[in-house]
C-alpha cells in the first residue's frame, strides 16, 4: 500500500497530484508500467530465439537417438531445460509486468535415482508445457517485437520533428524530412503548417503505443499463466491438501475439546461421586440421617453430570440432528438462545449426514455468538436450496463489528466451511444489524 500511495496521493509531493490529474491516455507514455512493459517485450526477441534454439535442438537430438538409449536422457534434458528456462520467464514476468504465476506441479518420483528421474519429467506436464512455450513464443515475439518498435520509434520521430527539422537543411542539405520524391519532384515537410501537422500525427502515435504494447503483453500474460503456471487439477490438488489439513487439525482440536470436557466435568463430578456414596456408606449404620442427607446430595450431582454429558453429546452431535433433521435440530438450538429466533427451514430434502451436521453446527456456533457478543433483541435463522448449494443465513439486530480478521472464533468457522468447498460472507457494519450468510455444497441422502 504505501508504494501505491507514495506514487500518486500519499506524500503530497509538489507535483504528484497534478500528474494524476492527467487523464491515463495522456500519462501512459511516461508511466513506469508502460516502460516495463515496453522493456518485455524487447527483452522477449533475443530470450525466446534462445529458447527456442535450446528446444528444438534438444527434442531434434533427442528424438533421432531414440534409436538408442541415449535419446531419453537427452530428451529429459531437454524438457528439464524447457522447465528451467520456464521458472526464469515467471520471474520475468513478475518483475516486469507484475504477473503472479505460480509454481507448476513439481515431479512426482516414487523412488531416487537418475532413472526415476528421467520418467518424473517425461511424464510431467508441466516440462510439455514448458516445451511447447518455448516453441510458440519465438514467432510471437517476433510480432510483438516488430508492432512496438516501429510503433514507438516513428510516434517519438514524429512527435520531436520540430525540434530536430533543423539537422536537415544545416547538416543534410535537404530543405527537411522527404515526404515523396521520384526523379523530377520532391515533397519535404518544411513549412510551420506541416510540421504541426507531422507532429500531431506522431502525438497519436506515441499516445497509443502504450496500450498496443499493453495490448501485446496481454497475450504474453495468457501464455505465461496458461503454459508455464499449474493447470486447474494441479490447483484443485493443492487445495484438497490443505483442506484436508484443515479438516484434521479441527478434527483433533475437536477430540482434545471433548476429552478436556470429559476430564474436568462429568469425570470429576463422578469421581466425587462415587467418594460421597463411599462415605454414605460408611456413615449409614452410625448416622443414617447424614447418611441419607449425602445420598440426596449424591442425586442431585448424578442429576447435574447427567446433563453435562447430554449437553457433552449434544455438541458431538445431537440425537435430535439424527432422528428429525435440520428443522428440528435448529429449533432446539434455537429454543437456548437468549435472545428471541425465528427457524425457517426450507429444503426438499436431507442432505448427507456430514453437510447437515456442518450446517447445524454453523447456526449453533451463530446463535452462540449472538447470546455472548451481539446484545440483540431479536435473531433469525434460514435455511434453503439454491441450485447444488445449500444456503444458511443468520441474521441479528445487535451491535455489529462482527470480523473474520479478528481471529475470532468465525475465522475457525470460515476455514471449517472452506474445508468442504463451503463459503461463509460476512455483513457487519458497526452498529448493527448483521447478516451472516454461509453456503455449502448440496448433497442429498
Amino acid at each position: 500500500m504505501a508504494t501505491e500511495y507514495g506514487q500518486g496521493y500519499g506524500l503530497g509531493l509538489p507535483g504528484s497530484e497534478r500528474a494524476h490529474r492527467l487523464p491515463a491516455g495522456l500519462r501512459a507514455p511516461v508511466e513506469a508500467r508502460h516502460w516495463r512493459e515496453l522493456g518485455y517485450v524487447l527483452l522477449s526477441l533475443p530470450i525466446s530465439i534462445l529458447l527456442f534454439t535450446y528446444a528444438v535442438t534438444m527434442v531434434s537430438v533427442g528424438a533421432g537417438l531414440l534409436v538408442t538409449f541415449l535419446g531419453i536422457p537427452v530428451l529429459a534434458a531437454g524438457l528439464a531445460g524447457c522447465r528451467g528456462f520456464g521458472a526464469m520467464e515467471r520471474a520475468r514476468a513478475r518483475g516486469l509486468l507484475d504477473l503472479e504465476v505460480a509454481d507448476p506441479e513439481p515431479l512426482r518420483m516414487r523412488k531416487q535415482g537418475f532413472l526415476a528421474w528421467m520418467g518424473a519429467v517425461l511424464k510431467s506436464g508441466a516440462s510439455w508445457r514448458s516445451l511447447l512455450y518455448a516453441v510458440l513464443h519465438l514467432p510471437w515475439a517476433v510480432f510483438s517485437f516488430v508492432v512496438a518498435v516501429n510503433f514507438w520509434v516513428i510516434g517519438w520521430s514524429l512527435l520531436t520533428y520540430p525540434l530536430w527539422f533543423w539537422l536537415f537543411p544545416l547538416y543534410g542539405g535537404q530543405d527537411g524530412l522527404q515526404l515523396y520524391g521520384d526523379e523530377t519532384h520532391r515533397i519535404y515537410i518544411d513549412n510551420a503548417f506541416e510540421i504541426t501537422v507531422t507532429a500531431l500525427v506522431g502525438l497519436l502515435f506515441t499516445l497509443a503505443t502504450p496500450w498496443i504494447v499493453r495490448a501485446l503483453t496481454m497475450v504474453d500474460r495468457l501464455m505465461v499463466h496458461g503454459l508455464l503456471g499449474p493447470t486447474r487439477l494441479a490447483t484443485r490438488v493443492v487445495e484438497l491438501e490443505s483442506d484436508r489439513g484443515v479438516v484434521v487439525d479441527t478434527a483433533a482440536a475437536d477430540l482434545r475439546r471433548i476429552e478436556r470436557d470429559l476430564h474436568d466435568g462429568a469425570q470429576a463430578r463422578l469421581v466425587a461421586l462415587a467418594m460421597d456414596l463411599g462415605l454414605a456408606k460408611e456413615k449409614l449404620a452410625e448416622d443414617p440421617q447424614a447418611a441419607a442427607r449425602m445420598v440426596d446430595e449424591a442425586h442431585g450431582e448424578v442429576k447435574t453430570a447427567l446433563q453435562e454429558l447430554r449437553d457433552l453429546a449434544r455438541g458431538i452431535h445431537p440425537a435430535v440432528l439424527t432422528d428429525r433433521g435440520l428443522d428440528a435440530a435448529l429449533s432446539s438450538v434455537a429454543s437456548r438462545c437468549t435472545v428471541p429466533v425465528e427457524v425457517q427451514v426450507d429444503l426438499p430434502a436431507r442432505p448427507v449426514p456430514a453437510i447437515e451436521g456442518i450446517a447445524y453446527f454453523t447456526v449453533s456456533e451463530l446463535l452462540q455468538n449472538i447470546s455472548k457478543h451481539a446484545r440483540a433483541t431479536w435473531a433469525g435463522v434460514d435455511v434453503w436450496r439454491v441450485e447444488n448449494r445449500l444456503m444458511l443465513q443468520v441474521v441479528d439486530n445487535g451491535v455489529g463489528g462482527a470480523d473474520t480478521s479478528a481471529g475470532s472464533g468465525l475465522a475457525g468457522l470460515a476455514e471449517r466451511l472452506d474445508a468442504v468447498d463451503g463459503i461463509l460472507v460476512v455483513d457487519s457494519p458497526a452498529g448493527g444489524p448483521t447478516r451472516i450468510t454461509a453456503e455449502l455444497p448440496w448433497r442429498a441422502v
